[in-house]
């Protein structure tokens, strides 16, 4: 039986492992690997304390930091599988067939970005197909990028482009932009932005870099090719919470609902934290706070 198991190796389930660790509770941490979503990101600036750093090199610092903790059982290349209520407690099933009991649990278990599916966009991941805006955009200055999404994450990304980048066309599946009419007022009122709509993307084009996207016309048929620098895929966020879904509370977009206090979810001992839950803003630093934050509510929740 375990104190705690924590689900995710990603900032917001390493800052739960390496405060519970001092808190000296069994623990047991189950992740696939510590690559979270920033893997894919050139260089990240704005991880407080660290001017740069790349994805990859932010995977391991987090995957050190949680290794250096004393008490701490790590099972990696698993995933969990489901969540199941026990007599007061719970258990936890893996991929491996493997079941472990807990009095409590931390899901840091993050979300995965819709993707376009198309030829190129695998291949072009952190070499001009960027995820992240906020983490990308000042790498983009003076390039000439596409924002692909017409809702609220679209019109955020090009806002978060506008300091940088020398032009920037949205990319609308539909007839119509999706988004709050404030942030639309101010995308296009800029020069640099241009929308086309009806557009059905269909390749990425490059050799080491992004040169260029095919889209088709859906109103006509039409292929086309737009030069560019760069493509900002931004069509949504799918949490990784498949197996909580028949536990827990979730919201219509499939996020775990929280006490934003306590990061406290809908069952008693269970806490979550980062983009699988409904936090507003998916940032590194705030899940690793949010991590902290369910840490601390787990001893609480231990001592009573």
């Amino acid at each position: 039986m375990y104190d705690v198991i924590i689900i995710g190796g990603g900032p917001g389930g390493v800052a739960a492992g390496v405060y519970v660790a001092r808190k000296q509770l069994k623990t047991l941490f189950i992740t696939e690997h510590f690559q979270s979503q920033s893997a894919v990101s050139a260089s990240i600036e704005n991880w407080i304390g660290t001017l740069s750093i790349t994805g990859w090199e932010f995977a391991g610092m987090l995957e050190k930091h949680l290794r250096a903790q004393e008490g701490i059982e790590i099972v990696t290349e698993v995933r969990a599988t489901a969540v199941l209520g026990k007599d007061g407690h719970y258990v936890v099933k893996t991929t491996d067939n493997k079941e472990y009991e807990t009095k409590t649990i931390i899901i840091a278990a993050g979300g995965r970005h819709r993707h376009l599916d198309i030829p190129g966009e695998e291949k072009f991941k952190g070499k001009g197909v960027v995820y992240c805006s906020t983490c990308d955009a000042p790498f983009f200055r003076g390039k000439s990028v596409a924002v692909v999404g017409g809702g609220n994450a679209g019109l955020e990304a090009v806002e978060d482009l506008l300091p940088y980048a020398s032009a920037i066309t949205l990319l609308v599946r539909s007839g119509v932009l999706k988004g709050d009419p404030v942030t639309q007022e101010k995308v296009l009122a800029s020069e640099k932005v241009k929308v086309m709509y009806n557009v059905l993307p269909q390749a990425v084009l490059g050799e080491t870099n992004v040169v260029g996207l095919t889209y088709k016309d859906a109103k006509t048929g039409e292929e086309k090719t737009l030069p560019l620098d760069g493509v900002f895929v931004e069509i949504g966020m799918v949490p990784n919470t498949e197996f909580v879904k028949d536990l827990l509370d979730l919201n219509p977009r499939g996020e775990i609902i929280l006490d934003h206090r306590t990061k406290a979810t809908s069952k008693p001992g269970i806490f979550a934290t980062g983009d699988a839950t409904d936090a507003p803003y998916k940032q590194n630093n705030i899940s690793a706070g949010d991590g902290v934050v369910a840490a601390l509510s787990v001893y609480d929740y231990l001592r009573r």
